[in-house]
């Protein structure tokens, strides 16, 4: 069952075993859906342990041998019974997701492995380029969004509340089959809209209020990711200004992205639309990030990230201003790289749309 990504891993790090606990790897190398446990891969067993909660499901979703992990029979007897079939004293572990307290525990419990190998981003990046399968679950995702999004266009009107905006965008992406949101559902209107991760309020629309809408759901395990925003009544001229600068500054990066630029590549042909337009102090997050069994997934197209993009890959566009006391614009979009550029996974309408009341 090992595939030959890790039998790569195996011979490029040394690592004669590995650790895996981050629940979307988890998920992506053994098909099991609850998040709980560890998978452990090395040249002879595929295992995944877990506990009683989640065996039976285990068992239904994971190709991988599973062992049930009790406390009589704790992870780490499992684990020293695996390494010495296997003869394994270099192990390779997720340390950007293992808790110190757990990487602790293990290597008191474990004394016969020599070396601790970080693999960093390594089982990550395995996740980077998307499947046929993949790509099909997350364009399913997007259209949910989309619809749920057409859906409360037709629900909003001036005295709503942000919080009661946001609730109904969770129920219409559920009652269309999101098994769950990517992340919480993200309103903010008027000058709330100058924080990007604003907090749902009891902030009441009003006319002339901007509205940032970020939203996705997870559809089969995987994500999407909008966000769009729109005018109560009609925008006012700096509102229109702010919004055509979002816009072209998305517009450039989405005729401009191509495989074999770097992410950092891909970030500066956003920024510097808006920096031209003298607001680069007010655009203060990545242009985008890939997205998949996670919302936020590498690449990070972002100034530091020099990984290079690739067909099949999916990212997000999302240049956006903010300003205190004014509020702010944020466009974003699913794309999926292919061979000559990328193609946008929303249906939706990028243009400014102004709510008539």
């Amino acid at each position: 069952m090992i595939t030959e990504s890790i039998q790569q891993m195996f011979a490029r790090t040394g690592a004669q075993a590995l650790f895996i606990t981050d629940p979307h790897n988890m998920r992506y190398l053994s098909g099991f859906r609850g998040g709980q446990g560890m998978v452990y891969i090395s040249s002879k067993h595929s295992v995944l342990i877990t506990d009683s909660r989640f065996t039976e499901a285990a068992r239904r979703e994971s190709r991988f041998e599973v062992i049930e992990e009790d406390h009589a029979h704790k992870r780490a007897k499992i684990l020293r019974g695996l390494l010495a079939e296997d003869g394994a004293e270099i192990v390779g572990y997720e340390d950007k997701f293992m808790h110190c307290y757990e990487f602790s525990r293990l290597q008191n419990a474990l004394p016969e492995i020599q070396q601790w190998l970080p693999l960093e981003e390594q089982i990550d990046g395995l996740r980077r380029i998307k499947t046929e399968k993949e790509m099909e679950l997350i364009s399913h995702a997007t259209k949910i969004g989309d619809e749920a999004f057409r859906a409360l266009l037709d629900q909003i009107h001036p005295g709503m509340t942000e919080r009661e905006a946001a609730a109904r965008m969770d129920y219409e992406l559920k009652i269309r089959g999101a098994g769950s949101l990517s992340f919480d559902t993200i309103m903010a209107s008027g000058t709330n809209g100058s924080m990007p991760h604003a907090i749902p309020t009891d902030k009441a629309f009003e006319k002339g209020d901007f509205v940032i809408m970020d939203f996705g759901c997870i559809y089969e395990g995987y994500c999407s990711d909008i966000t769009r925003t729109v005018a109560i009544g009609e925008a006012s001229p700096r509102q229109k200004e702010i919004y055509q600068i979002v816009y072209d500054a998305q517009q450039k990066a989405l005729d401009g992205i191509r495989p074999g630029m770097t992410a950092h590549d891909c970030d500066a042909l956003g920024r510097e639309v808006i920096e031209t337009a003298g607001y680069g102090k007010n655009f203060g997050h990545m242009l985008g990030h890939g997205v998949g069994l996670y919302y936020h997934e590498s690449p990070m197209l972002c100034p530091s990230d020099s990984t290079v993009i690739e067909e099949g890959m999916v990212i997000t566009v999302e240049p956006g201003i903010y300003i205190p006391g004014f509020g702010g614009v944020r466009i974003e979009d699913l794309v999926a790289v292919e061979k000559d550029g990328v193609r946008r996974l929303s249906e939706l309408p990028r243009e400014l749309i102004e709510l008539d009341f």
